[in-house]
């Protein structure tokens, strides 16, 4: 599902306008990234958690020239799934 197909489903199953279901998701997406970069975590009970975990720098391979290189270390976004989504796949 892209972004778009997303905007008109909240607007379908809200009852909003394209227009505001685009803000919403717009301000629930900002809001997550706050969350992340503030506290680390973000949690919606059911659905899943959001989490910036931090990765280690590490050695790799250019695969072109197979040389060895410094990967720097870096933050990254995870999910896990909530119970309730879980068993809405099953």
């Amino acid at each position: 599902m892209s972004k778009v197909e997303l905007v008109e489903l909240i607007a379908k199953e809200a009852g909003l306008s394209k227009a505001d279901a685009q803000r919403a998701l717009d301000a629930t997406l900002a809001g997550i990234t706050a969350g992340l970069k503030k506290e680390g975590k973000v949690s919606l009970v059911g659905f899943g958690t959001f989490s910036a975990k931090k990765r280690a720098a590490r050695e790799g391979i250019n695969p072109l020239t197979k040389e060895a290189i410094k990967i720097p270390a870096k933050t990254v976004a995870s999910f896990k799934a909530g119970s309730k989504l879980k068993d809405a796949l099953n």
